[in-house]
């Protein structure tokens, strides 16, 4: 069997590595193409992110992959058109059923759950090197996460004798805005392995998420980073913080809404504290999602 991922590249996924792993492992060809790349791949099963795509390969298994419901603007159009417009895949995988629930897709089709997940390389605690920076943000610096707020309180407001670094791609001119800010610093996005040196640099790391769907009801994968090398999380206080808390554990510095504890003071006196976090390695969230047993068996029975 070999398993290509359709993957145009726009979207930073963290599951890919953890997918050609996991499938190789267990003498599973893995490959990933670009869209219209799919047939050159000489793959028994075609992976879509979506997105969207139109041209079904009924020679092949199809799997669509939903690793987030749509954003704004127009999100539940976006959704509307995923659910009338894309054709049947032979198994579905969502994030989780949040997820599923805004697709809001009603068929025989198979489904499973696979939720965001840590590699290996993140479970160790951030080691005792000299701190460079107070902070870090890693992740999405999209418009939508609306980070200038965070911004303006290193700019001129309490935070501004500390310094904080955004490991991203900016896309939404940030570094522009903030260039004059002498304890702010913008570095570009890197591989996904070398994103734990740069979390050891740091005091305290920042889950700066808005309280507003889809984002609250979806799991931040920066956070579970963080929570596996036990680093202090400052984190904006919303749905999917508050269960995580309640089932796995940990104490978050919990930022009001108008960051008004967000203070030097505050976070250098708060009790932190870690999650158990075993139950969220990659390998065990590919297992508990059904998709192995689903291609083996249609495999077996050239179901398809």
């Amino acid at each position: 069997m070999k398993i290509a991922f359709i993957h145009n590249h726009q979207a930073f996924l963290p599951e890919l590595n953890a997918y050609h792993r996991f499938f190789q492992s267990r003498n599973i060809q893995t490959c990933t193409v670009n869209p219209g790349q799919e047939e050159a791949s000489g793959s028994d099963v075609l992976w879509y992110f979506m997105g969207f795509h139109f041209k079904p390969n009924r020679s092949k298994l199809i799997i669509h992959e939903y690793a987030s419901a749509s954003v704004p603007p127009y999100r539940k159009i976006k959704d509307l058109l995923k659910k009338k417009l894309v054709p049947r895949p032979h198994f579905r995988l969502f994030l989780n059923e949040y997820v599923r629930l805004q697709i809001n897709i009603h068929d025989e089709v198979p489904f499973g759950y696979r939720d965001m997940g840590v590699s290996n390389e993140f479970f160790h605690p951030a080691m005792n090197v000299k701190k460079e920076f107070d902070f870090i943000y890693a992740g999405n610096l999209s418009a939508g996460r609306k980070l200038a707020e965070l911004l303006k309180v290193f700019d001129d407001g309490a935070l501004k004798n500390q310094s904080i670094v955004l490991l991203g791609k900016d896309v939404n001119g940030l570094n522009k805005t903030f260039g004059h800010c002498k304890n702010v610093f913008f570095r570009d996005a890197v591989p996904w392995e070398e994103v734990p040196g740069w979390l050891e640099r740091a005091r305290y790391a920042v889950n700066y998420i808005p309280d507003e769907e889809p984002f609250n009801a979806q799991t931040p994968t920066k956070f579970l980073e963080y929570a596996a090398m036990q680093m202090p999380i400052i984190s904006t206080n919303y749905f999917w913080i508050s269960e995580f808390q309640e089932r796995y554990g940990g104490n978050y510095f919990l930022l009001k809404e108008d960051l008004s504890n967000m203070t030097w003071e505050r976070i250098n006196a708060f009790q932190f504290a870690f999650p158990n976090l075993e139950s969220w390695r990659w390998e065990e969230r590919i297992k508990d999602s059904g998709v192995l047993e689903f291609l083996l068996q249609a495999q077996s029975k050239k179901s398809y």
